[in-house]
C-alpha cells in the first residue's frame, strides 16, 4: 500500500490528491515509504499545514515527482511515544520563512484514514489526556497553588507550564501522576540550533514555544516539590532535572546536590532524574552520591562535527560529554540518550557505527528515540553546509533498521521514548566502560533504492 499525497488549500482545507502518491524525505533522499513504515495516524497528532512550501507527490505513471503548485504541503506532529521516520517532500519559495520548531512527519492519506511515517517506540500513556478533562487539570492545578501559595516553583509550573505551555509534564504534576518537571536553572552553556526556550537575537528562529526560568529555586522549594508529587503519586513517582523552560541543570549541580539530599535525608523514594547536555563530568560523582538515579543526555548525533554544529558549545565539549556518560556509569547510575532522531542523518551507516561506539564503551542502558523539533530542510542544510560530497555512508537505511542493528550490536540496551521508573537506585545490565566488544567485524554496506529527483529543485 502507497497512500495518496496529502495537501491543503489557501483556506487551510486538507485533502488527499486522486492522483498523486505519498512521498518521503530523509535527508537528501526523496522515495516512497519503505515497506512497515506506515502507521495509521496516532490519536493526539495534529497536521499542520506548511506556508510558503509547495506539495510534490509522485505520478504513479511516469514515476517522476510532481509539484502541486497551489497545494501546499502539509505534515503530521506525531503523539507522543512515536518516532518519525520520514519527513514530507515540498518545494519552498526562495525566501521562505523557517518553520517553527514543531517535528514534521510524512503523511499521506488511504483507505479512508491518515498514515504517518512512523514507529511507535513507547507504549507509556504517561502523555496521553484524550480522557482527562482540562477543567480536571485546571481545578488541580488551582488547588495546588492555593495550598502552597510561597512555593515560586509551584507557581511557575502552574502559572507558565500548565497554563501558557500546555506541557505534557506539568499536567501530570498538576494530577499528581507518573513524572514530576523540576526547572531549576536560569542559564545554559549551549546555544542549540533548536532550544525551544531562547534562541539568539540574530537567530532566524523568530519564536519559540517556550520562555526560559527568570529565577533559582530553593533547595528547599525544590524538596517541597518532590514531597508533594511523592506524596499523590505513591507507586512510580519520577522527578526530572532538565526541562524546557530552563538551560542546562548541571550549571547549577550545586543546588541540585543540596536539593537531592534534602529529599533522600526525609526517607524520600523515587526515581530521580536529570535530563543534561552532560557538560561537566566533575559534578556527576557528588550528584550519584546525593541519591540522583539516572541521567538522560541530550544528542542530535554521535558523530562530533554533527553534535557541535548543534549544539555550539560554551566552555565544554564533546568529549566532556562523553566523560560524562562514563562517570555516570561508573558511579552506577542509568544513562539513557535522549536522541534527537532526525532521518537522513541519524539514521545512516557512520551514525550507527558511532552511536554503537558510544553506547557500547560508556555503558548506556537506554535510547530514547524522540523527534529533532526543527525545520528539516534548514537543518540538513546547517548541518551539511561545509559537505561537499556526501559519502555513501550518508545514506539513510531506514528507522527499523536502524533500530535492529543497532539492537545487535548492544543486546542490553533498552528503547523508549520516556524516562522509565527504576525505583530508588536503578539495576544496571549495561557493560563497564571498556569492555564492550563490537561484534560487527564488518558492517554490511547499505545501497537503499534512492529516488532520482529529474527537473525539481528540492531547495537543499
Amino acid at each position: 500500500m502507497v497512500p495518496n499525497l496529502v495537501l491543503a488549500d489557501s483556506q487551510g482545507q486538507i485533502f488527499d490528491h486522486p492522483d498523486l502518491l505519498m512521498l518521503c524525505r530523509r535527508g537528501q533522499e526523496w522515495g516512497l515509504p519503505k515497506p512497515h513504515e506506515l502507521l495509521p495516524l496516532p490519536k493526539e497528532s495534529e497536521l499542520f499545514l506548511l506556508p510558503e512550501r509547495q506539495a510534490v507527490g509522485l505520478n504513479p505513471h511516469t514515476g517522476v515527482p510532481e509539484i502541486v503548485e497551489d497545494g501546499f504541503a502539509v505534515a503530521a506532529f506525531v503523539a507522543p511515544g512515536h518516532t518519525l521516520s520520514a519527513h514530507p517532500v515540498y518545494t519552498q519559495e526562495a525566501n521562505a520563512q523557517i518553520l517553527p520548531l514543531f517535528a514534521y512527519g510524512a503523511v499521506g492519506f488511504a483507505n479512508d484514514r491518515f498514515y504517518v511515517a512512523a514507529q511507535k517506540v513507547d507504549n507509556d500513556q504517561r502523555q496521553c489526556f484524550a480522557n482527562i478533562a482540562r477543567s480536571k487539570i485546571a481545578t488541580k492545578a488551582r488547588q495546588l497553588q492555593k495550598n502552597y501559595p510561597r512555593n515560586r516553583l509551584i507557581a511557575h509550573i502552574i502559572n507558565n507550564c500548565v497554563a501558557r505551555y500546555d506541557c505534557p509534564a506539568a499536567r501530570n504534576f498538576a494530577l499528581g501522576r507518573f513524572e514530576a518537571p523540576i526547572p531549576t536553572s536560569t542559564s545554559c552553556n549551549a546555544r542549540c540550533l533548536g532550544c525551544i526556550s531562547k534562541q539568539d537575537a540574530e537567530s532566524q528562529i523568530k519564536t519559540t514555544p517556550q520562555c526560559r526560568l527568570t529565577f533559582t529555586p530553593t533547595a528547599q522549594e525544590i524538596c517541597e516539590v518532590m514531597r508533594i508529587h511523592a506524596e499523590r503519586e505513591r507507586e512510580r513517582p519520577i522527578f526530572s532535572f532538565g526541562q524546557g523552560c530552563e538551560g542546562d541543570p548541571l550549571t547549577q549541580a550545586g543546588l541540585l546536590t543540596e536539593a537531592i539530599s534534602l529529599y533522600r535525608q526525609k526517607s524520600g523514594h523515587g526515581t530521580i532524574n536529570c535530563n543534561t547536555n552532560a557538560s561537566r563530568p566533575n559534578v556527576i560523582p557528588d550528584l550519584a552520591q546525593a541519591g540522583l538515579t539516572s541521567i538522560r543526555v541530550s544528542l542530535n548525533s554521535a558523530q562530533e562535527h554533527y553534535y557541535t554544529r548543534y549544539y555550539r558549545c560554551q566552555n565544554y565539549t564533546f568529549a566532556d560529554v562523553v566523560t560524562s556518560i562514563r562517570v555516570a556509569r561508573e558511579h552506577n547510575l542509568f544513562v539513557s540518550l535522549n536522541l534527537l532522531f532526525f532521518p537522513g542523518l541519524t539514521d545512516t551507516e557512520a551514525e550507527l557505527q558511532a552511536l554503537a561506539k558510544l553506547v557500547g564503551e560508556n555503558g548506556v542502558s537506554m535510547i530514547q528515540w524522540r523527534n529533532l523539533n526543527i525545520d528539516p530542510v534548514w537543518y540538513y542544510q546547517t548541518m551539511t553546509q561545509d559537505d561537499e560530497h556526501l559519502p555513501t555512508s550518508s545514506l539513510s537505511m531506514g528507522l527499523t533498521t536502524f533500530l535492529k542493528r543497532l539492537k545487535t550490536m548492544c543486546p542490553w540496551l533498552i528503547y523508549g521514548y520516556f524516562n522509565p521508573y527504576l525505583g530508588d537506585v536503578a539495576e544496571l545490565t549495561a557493560p563497564m566502560p571498556y569492555t564492550w566488544v563490537n561484534p560487527e567485524k564488518a558492517a554490511p554496506g547499505i545501497s537503499p533504492q534512492v529516488l532520482t529527483k529529474t527537473g525539481i529543485s528540492p531547495n537543499f
